[in-house]
């Protein structure tokens, strides 16, 4: 749920893995590390399929925290939405959204959006567990399910939700020096938001948050001082 330009291609595919080749110890570890993160999100994740009702004035979503192997090392999925799509616009977001009411559970949510903005079978997903709940500023209650996907996979994006893809590897995200956080106005009211930059790409918001309390489960802190992931959206 919550890319910059009009739609693209309609057709993608994940990031192609290279060769074998020769192993360093460095490599050797980075493959250890990969591992060992996937175990331990398969242990200490919770499954929630009913997560608490949230405070009635805000609306229920889903969205879909795609984890993939490539090279043993844990990478991350994202969209960046469009300019079409009615809120958080041109962000780089998780796919997903709101709960229709022919949806069982917010997961069932998170996985038939995913299969509309990218054309990622639910089939495919192993789910791993469950974040903690955010609430948005603009109004959403988001329920995020981590799930491991296949690599490669044959992606077929919504042109009028989807601009692009957007792979980065989870160790990007441990970084310090890639954090900050600031006061947000939105409607007249002033919140706190985190933010990951990365070069040209910022991650913030909600997106963020969720980043935050997935970096948690891994006993990763990146903003100092802030182990609840407290700034808001």
């Amino acid at each position: 749920m919550p890319g910059a330009s009009g739609p693209t291609s309609q057709k993608n595919t994940g990031p192609a893995i290279t060769g074998p080749g020769c192993q360093d110890l460095g490599s050797v570890v980075k493959k250890s590390m990969g591992s060992q993160q996937l175990a331990r999100l398969k242990d200490e994740l919770p499954l929630e399929l009913a997560p608490p009702a949230p405070a009635p004035e805000l609306t229920p979503a889903g969205v879909l925290v795609p984890l993939f192997l490539q090279d043993d090392a844990l990478q991350v999925l994202f969209t960046q939405r469009t300019l079409m799509v009615k809120d958080h616009r041109g962000q780089i977001a998780f796919p997903g959204g709101v709960r229709d009411p022919e949806d069982q559970h917010l997961l069932a949510t998170a996985l038939r959006e995913t299969f509309e903005e990218i054309g990622l079978a639910p089939e495919a997903v192993e789910v791993l567990g469950t974040l903690p709940g955010v609430a948005t500023i603009t109004g959403y209650h988001i329920t995020p399910y981590v799930g491991l996907i296949p690599h490669p996979y044959d992606f077929h994006t919504s042109p009028r939700e989807v601009k692009r893809l957007l792979p980065l590897p989870l160790a990007g995200f441990y970084a310090p020096e890639r954090w900050s956080s600031g006061p947000y106005i939105f409607q007249g009211r002033t919140t706190r938001v985190c933010y990951w930059h990365n070069g040209q790409e910022v991650v913030w918001g909600a997106t963020a948050r969720i980043l935050l309390h997935l970096l948690a489960h891994l006993g990763a802190y990146p903003i100092p001082g802030d182990h609840d992931a407290t700034c808001l959206d």
